[in-house]
């Protein structure tokens, strides 16, 4: 198969979608991979590594789209890239359509094959190709949090772990998932008091046993993070339903009781965000103030390590990607449930309950399309 790698467009986005070890590995399958020039720059690769890896470097993301087989990125196609994708191609990239429409309306219209990264489900029920970006936002969330709840920043000018005779910050984290657990582990390990909520009783008695003990996992309600926002020195947002729109759990209302200067982190911002007033944001201007509390929304936090968030996708993405190069994506589908989750958008239709419901589209069974 032909397959392509694509140089990331999305605004302050360095990540690439494979390294130069995983082309090896396709192109010692016999795979051709089409890598578009400079598409690694941003995460220390070179054209020259890709090379020696065996791609071949062409000079446009059109040259690309034109040629392979199946195209690879990281983020969502941009509107500019719309009128580059061919009917039947494979789109195999991070989507999150449920908070995008235009994206999602496009895509349709290409009559593509869309494979979303994030809601391929492992056997175990985790999400493999979400988790290693999910372990990377998390950590940051809990660092950038450290940093905007300075004075400089706009924040309380609150220490995370305090001083001996001061106390620490004081850190609600929503959710105690994949993203939920790095964030609390990282806010542990700075020395803050961590609450950690969550749905599910099961998943709190794991994380009552492992987690540090400055972190506390409690159940949540709605009643729950009213009471803990007025706490809050930080709250981080990392609740996640698979593609579908997260839910809104601190309204604009909780943030009238909150203390000034206090921040909110909206990991799940690339799913619609969980805070009513959270709108995403970018790397260059990553916070704004709402009634006095701190928003920070960025859409694609790993993008700022993107050395490391570039080998832990790849790690996560190359063997899918071999399999659906080597055997197609129907047969793949078929035969692999991780795979056929993955099937958002189909040769025009929607394959995926939650993205139909997210536009009131109609809804095809996956099996239908194989």
């Amino acid at each position: 198969m032909i397959v392509g790698i694509l140089k990331e467009i999305k605004v302050a986005e360095n990540r690439v979608c494979m390294t130069p070890a995983g082309v090896e590995v396709m192109a010692k399958r016999s795979h051709v991979v089409l890598v578009e020039t400079q598409a690694g720059v941003g995460s220390g690769f070179s054209d020259a590594d890709y090379l020696a890896a065996g791609a071949e470097i062409v000079s446009t993301a059109a040259e690309v789209y034109r040629r392979a087989e199946m195209v690879m990125h990281v983020k969502e196609p941009q509107p500019s890239e719309f009128p580059l994708i061919r009917e039947g191609q494979i789109v195999f990239t991070y989507f999150h359509f449920a908070a995008g429409e235009e994206l999602t309306r496009a895509m349709i219209d290409s009559g593509s094959v869309c494979i979303a990264y994030e809601t391929i489900v492992g056997a175990d029920g985790r999400l493999p190709l979400l988790i290693p970006m999910s372990e990377v936002a998390g950590r940051m969330a809990a660092q950038e949090a450290a940093k905007y709840v300075e004075r400089t920043y706009g924040g309380r000018g609150i220490l995370f772990g305090g001083v001996p005779g001061v106390q620490p910050a004081t850190v609600v984290v929503l959710g105690g998932g994949t993203v939920g657990t790095h964030a609390a582990l990282m806010a542990c390990g700075l020395g803050a008091k961590v609450y950690l909520l969550d749905t599910n009783l099961d998943r709190l008695r794991h994380l009552a046993e492992v987690m540090p003990k400055n972190c506390f996992p409690i159940m949540s309600s709605p009643a729950t993070i009213r009471e803990l926002v007025q706490e809050a020195d930080v709250v981080i947002g990392a609740v996640l339903l698979h593609g579908a729109k997260a839910p809104k759990l601190v309204t604009r209302e909780m943030l009238k009781s909150m203390k000034p200067g206090a921040v909110l982190v909206d990991v799940a911002i690339d799913q619609g965000g969980c805070f009513e007033t959270s709108k995403a944001t970018t790397h260059s201007e990553p916070t704004y103030v709402v009634d006095g509390i701190v928003h920070y929304c960025v859409a694609n936090m790993p993008g700022a390590v993107p050395l490391t968030s570039t080998v832990a996708l790849t790690n996560a993405t190359l063997p899918y990607a071999v399999k659906i190069a080597e055997q197609g994506w129907q047969a793949v589908a078929r035969d692999n449930a991780d795979v056929r989750q993955g099937l958002n958008v189909v040769r025009g239709k929607v394959t995926y309950a939650g993205v139909a419901e997210a536009f009131d589209l109609e809804y095809t069974p996956v099996e239908e399309v194989l």
